[in-house]
Parts: C-alpha cells; structure tokens; sequence
C-alpha cells in the first residue's frame, strides 16, 4: 500500500453507491405502492359496507339451510 491518499472528485462516486440508491429508491417505490394497494383496499370497503340498502339486510332472510335442523323421530 502506498501512503498517498485517495483523492475523489465530487463528481464521481463508487459504483457500489449507485447500487444503493438505486436498491434504496425500488424499496421505497415497492413500500409506496402496498400502502397504496392496502388503503384503497380499506376505502373501498368501507364505502361498500356504508352504502347498504335496507334491502342487503333481509338479501338471504329465504334461504334456509337443510343442516340447520335436526331430525325428528
């Protein structure tokens, strides 16, 4: 090794850096978009559960199940 020391511009810079920031910056973009994914998932669910009719509450008051009764003797 010699003991001269390594001079840098400030225009260059390793490449192991811009492998950083570009691994550093995908993250960030992955991160962004499942927040975004999961809070338009929660807002369209609670617009839906908002918006019922009063017909959505009595939707399934015909349908009986067999399985629910037992057998008489």
């Amino acid at each position: 090794m010699s003991a001269e020391p390594i001079s840098l511009r400030i225009d260059e810079e390793p490449k192991e850096s811009k492998a950083f920031q570009v691994l550093g910056w995908f993250s960030a973009g992955i991160a962004v978009a499942a927040l975004g994914i999961y809070l338009g998932n929660e807002f369209r669910l609670r617009y839906r559960f908002n918006h019922r009719t009063p017909y959505d509450f009595y939707s399934k008051a015909a349908e009986q199940q067999a399985s629910e009764f037992g057998v008489g003797i």
